[in-house]
């Protein structure tokens, strides 16, 4: 067990640590932009008038990405939807709007590539330090599970992390079961577990399953979008092990 501190914050008898993904160890900006803006014109091209509304919709406007928008939060079913209600206004039947919205998703994501976005500057070396003080490590993400494999894979992390989670037809934050299966995983009670990341659902998430502590993140130096953390830090580094 380690004794973690953040700021003015310690938190003592910690076994595992969970990340999110999107936003947090991953500069995912330019890509999510990116998603939306495709999809909506995707969209947009066979229902005329519906791209601005959506880009609106997914916190897209111009250059700009909203941390706590549909593109960077919701997991992809819950994209879906919310894109597919949009379409469903205009006069078109449900199950048609979903077909849609799916299908402009799934041409987005292939038009951009596969390629996970680069990780933040000193992710990495956050969770080198972190695995060698034996804290256990987990991704927790609305993004897709395959998504985080990718992740994962692309940038050689699984010497360091021990558990994977995507939301794929499962709930997604800020239900707890998605925390509480990943610490049935690694053997670990959610009381000796941290999270950390960078919106409101992580932290009631983690609170929701009664983890140890909730470290947001805002590289944006935004902490209006980790409302219910117990400390906002600006960088990864500033998770420090006093001892393990």
């Amino acid at each position: 067990m380690a004794t973690i501190k953040c700021r003015n914050m310690t938190f003592t008898n910690i076994q595992a640590i969970f990340f999110d993904k999107n936003g947090t160890l991953e500069d995912s900006k330019v890509y999510l932009r990116s998603l939306g803006q495709k999809a909506a014109r995707l969209i947009d091209a066979q229902i005329p008038g519906t791209g601005e509304p959506l880009l609106m919709a997914f916190g897209i406007n111009g250059d700009t990405l909203d941390p706590a928008g549909i593109i960077s939060v919701a997991s992809r079913r819950e994209t879906e939807i919310a894109a597919a209600a949009y379409i469903a206004e205009t006069g078109r039947g449900w199950f048609e709007s979903l077909t849609i919205a799916r299908q402009a998703l799934d041409e987005a994501e292939k038009y951009l590539g596969t390629t996970p976005a680069p990780m933040f500057v000193g992710s990495l070396e956050i969770l080198k330090s972190l695995s060698s003080a034996k804290l256990k490590l987990g991704i927790l993400s609305a993004a897709t599970t395959k998504e985080v494999n990718a992740f994962v894979t692309q940038h050689q992390l699984s010497d360091y992390i021990q558990v994977e989670v995507g939301v794929d037809d499962s709930p997604s934050k800020p239900d707890p079961i998605l925390f509480i299966q990943a610490c049935q995983t690694l053997k670990v009670e959610p009381s000796a577990t941290l999270m950390v990341g960078d919106a409101v659902g992580d932290m009631q998430m983690a609170r929701n399953a009664n983890a140890a502590g909730c470290i947001g993140i805002t590289w944006i130096n935004k902490p209006d979008h980790v409302q219910g953390a117990d400390v906002v830090i600006n960088q990864l580094d500033e998770i420090q092990v006093l001892s393990a």
